[in-house]
């Protein structure tokens, strides 16, 4: 589904990121951590085509990513608020991406309704502009957006931040029931090594942009980060 030749990023001659290779499969709940500056920003905006690399190639669905936009209408992502447009409410907002996904407003609502619990009451019908809700509720509403036309590849920078407790439980949840979904790729990065840990089937630990292990999760992979990151 998704393979990663040769890649790297540098600034101003700084490598930032170097991943000689690395194959994650169609339907795999993928989870990458890492200190802060290790580089997982970094992949997932080569991976959405944000920045360019400065040598090597991933390939989606052997799509080029950087040379051809065709893998776009099967790929969706919450990196941070900048996705979000600050003027549209929240219904608004789900509506355009909706119709940006070929959705109509019917398909829109459908969807919606399934996330009330997870809303908590504080999105929808409020009428507020997204950007006077808080940090929290406005990457509820990325989130959510990003389920918007069955995407094949979801990709979520640090879905728990900024998250209550009751919405992170709920939040693992939804992850743990896309990932159940084999035609569904998700893709977390996070810096709470627990709840990666619960929700992805692999996780990868990146170290100053170097992939420094690669782990199918199981029930010793929590202590053996937790000694990683320790150590």
């Amino acid at each position: 589904m998704i393979t990663v030749n040769d890649l790297t990023k540098k600034y101003n001659g700084i490598s930032v990121l170097n991943i000689p290779d690395l194959a994650i499969p169609k339907g795999q709940s993928f989870g990458l951590v890492g200190n802060n500056g290790a580089g997982k920003t970094t992949f997932f905006s080569l991976l959405l085509d944000l920045i360019q690399p400065s040598s090597g190639e991933i390939r989606t669905n052997d799509i080029l990513v950087h040379k051809s936009e065709d893998w776009k209408p099967f790929t969706s992502s919450f990196i941070d608020e900048s996705f979000l447009v600050g003027y549209l409410t929240p219904e608004e907002y789900f509506y355009f991406i909706g119709d940006l996904r070929g959705q109509n407003k019917a398909d829109v609502d459908s969807l919606i309704s399934q996330f009330e619990d997870f809303f908590h009451g504080e999105i929808t019908g409020k009428r507020k502009y997204l950007r006077n809700l808080s940090k929290g509720n406005q990457k509820k509403v990325g989130i959510v957006a990003s389920l918007i036309g069955n995407p094949e590849v979801i990709i979520l920078d640090e879905p728990f931040a900024n998250l209550d407790p009751t919405t992170q439980i709920r939040l693992k949840q939804i992850i743990k029931k896309l990932a159940n979904n084999r035609n569904v790729t998700v893709l977390i990065s996070s810096h709470d090594l627990m709840h990666v840990t619960e929700v992805c089937e692999r996780i990868v630990v990146l170290d100053k942009g170097d992939i420094v292990k690669d782990l199918a999760t199981s029930e010793e992979t929590l202590k053996e980060l937790e000694h990683h990151f320790t150590d």
